[in-house]
């Protein structure tokens, strides 16, 4: 079993602000600059980063988690992670807890630092740091 992902990250907005940012396709491809197209709705297909990431949303709750079947369109067909987004409130703003599990061997790197790099930074810069 390859390793757990895990980062959390704060920003200056509320969970609310940070849930619809992600599962609101306009919003999502505006704040990373890449086209998305997401179901907001349990069972609903995404699709994100001109079609770099694709999966299914398994649970959603409002402002609260999102849990996503979760894979790049360049791995193996076979090869599906798990995706957890854990949305809460901190003094100053709001906090992301993420969690990946059974991101492959092979893109380990590439995941764990593509977070910082493709969400986390450019949505600091969307909510004016």
């Amino acid at each position: 079993m390859t390793p757990v992902i895990q980062q959390t990250v704060r920003f200056r907005t509320t969970p609310n602000a940070l849930f619809d940012l992600y599962l609101d396709s306009k919003k999502h491809s505006k704040s990373t600059g890449m086209t998305a197209s997401i179901n907001r709705t349990v069972g609903g297909r995404f699709r994100t980063f001109d079609g770099m990431l694709e999966g299914k949303n398994l649970l959603i709750v409002p402002d609260r988690q999102i849990v996503q079947f979760w894979r790049a369109t360049h791995w193996k067909k076979e090869d599906w992670s798990i995706l957890i987004l854990t949305f809460s409130r901190v003094a100053g703003g709001a906090q992301i807890d993420l969690v990946h599990v059974g991101v492959p061997a092979y893109d380990q790197k590439g995941v764990r630092e593509g977070w910082p790099k493709f969400y986390w930074k450019p949505w600091k810069r969307f909510f004016g740091k």
